[in-house]
C-alpha cells in the first residue's frame, strides 16, 4: 500500500512538474509578443519622431532674429526638438559634401539659414505636415519648408503594416495560448478523475470538489508566469547588453506591463481552464468515465 501511495504521489507530482513547465512555455511565448506588440508601438513613434523637417529662412534673417523664432517653434505642440543652423554651418558642411568652397565661384555665401525640426509622433503624417507647412510658411521670415514626403508615407504604410500584424500575432496566440493550457490541465484532472466522482457520490458540492483544484491551478499559473517571467528576463538582459540603444524604445514600462500580462494570463488561464475540465468531469456519468 505504501508503496502504491508512492507511486500515485510521485506520478502526481511529475504531471503536476510537466504541468507548470508546459504552461511556463506557453506564457514565455505569449510574453515575447506582448513585449513585440508594444514595442512596435515605441518602434513607431521614435522613427516617426526621427523624420526630419528643414525650414529654410530669409537671407537678411539675422542669427539672433532667428533665436527668437525658435523659442516661439518650440512651443508649438506638434514639435518635438529643433536645431537652428547658421548659414555658415550649412556653407561648412557644403563644402565637406562637395569637397570644394561654393563662395569661391559665387563670391558670397550662397545658402540661408535653417531650423531642423523634428515632430512629435502624432503629427508624422503627410495631412498634418501640409497644414504644418501651410501655417509655417505663412511667416515673413520663412521661404521654404522642405521635408520627405514619400519617405513619411512609406514610413506610415509599412508601420501600420508591422502593427496589424504583430496584433493578429498577438490574437492567434492567445487563442493557441488557451488552448495548449486547456488541454495539459485537463490531462492533469483527467487522472484524478475517480477522484471526483467518489467525492461526488459520497454528497461534496460541485463548489467543494472544484475548490482544491482551482487553488492548485492559481499556484500552478503564478510558479508558470514566474518561470516565464525569469527566462524572459535573461532575455532582456542579454538583448540590452548586447545593444543598449534597444531601450530607446524596449522601456522599463513595456517590461512592467509584459510582467503583468504574463502574470495575469497564468493565473487566469489556468484558473479557467481548471474550472471547466472540473466541471466536465462532474457532468459525467459513472460508465462514461471508462469511455475517455
Amino acid at each position: 500500500m505504501g508503496k502504491n501511495k508512492n507511486k500515485t504521489r510521485n506520478r502526481q507530482g511529475l504531471q503536476v512538474f510537466t504541468l507548470c513547465i508546459s504552461t511556463a512555455m506557453v506564457l514565455i511565448l505569449l510574453g515575447m509578443v506582448v513585449l513585440s506588440v508594444f514595442t512596435a508601438r515605441n518602434l513607431s513613434a521614435y522613427v516617426k519622431e526621427k523624420l526630419t523637417v528643414t525650414m529654410l529662412l530669409g537671407e537678411d534673417v539675422t542669427d539672433p532674429e532667428a533665436q527668437q523664432l525658435c523659442d516661439k517653434l518650440i512651443a508649438k505642440p506638434y514639435i518635438n526638438k529643433l536645431e537652428f543652423i547658421s548659414k555658415e554651418q550649412v556653407l561648412e558642411e557644403q563644402k565637406e559634401v562637395l569637397g570644394t568652397d561654393p563662395s569661391e565661384f559665387a563670391g558670397t555665401n550662397p545658402f540661408s539659414s535653417q531650423i531642423e525640426f523634428q515632430l512629435n509622433a502624432d503629427y508624422a503624417t503627410n495631412d498634418s505636415l501640409k497644414w504644418i507647412s501651410d501655417e509655417l510658411t505663412k511667416i515673413p521670415s520663412v521661404t521654404e519648408i522642405r521635408y520627405p514626403e514619400d519617405l513619411v508615407e512609406n514610413v506610415n504604410k509599412t508601420l501600420k503594416k508591422i502593427s496589424i500584424v504583430l496584433l493578429i500575432l498577438a490574437a492567434l496566440l492567445l487563442i493557441v495560448s488557451f488552448v495548449l493550457i486547456n488541454n495539459t490541465v485537463k490531462l492533469g484532472i483527467y487522472a484524478r478523475r475517480f477522484n471526483i466522482h467518489t467525492m461526488k457520490l459520497v454528497g461534496a458540492s460541485w463548489g467543494f470538489i472544484r475548490r482544491p483544484f482551482i487553488k492548485q491551478a492559481i499556484v500552478l499559473g503564478i510558479v508558470a508566469a514566474l518561470i516565464a517571467l525569469v527566462v524572459l528576463g535573461v532575455g532582456l538582459y542579454f538583448l540590452y547588453q548586447y545593444d543598449p540603444e534597444v531601450k530607446l524604445v524596449l522601456t522599463w514600462q513595456i517590461v512592467a506591463i509584459t510582467g503583468i500580462a504574463v502574470l495575469l494570463a497564468g493565473i487566469l488561464i489556468t484558473t479557467f481552464c481548471s474550472w471547466l475540465s472540473v466541471n466536465s468531469f462532474l457532468k459525467m456519468k459513472a460508465g462514461e468515465l471508462y469511455k475517455i
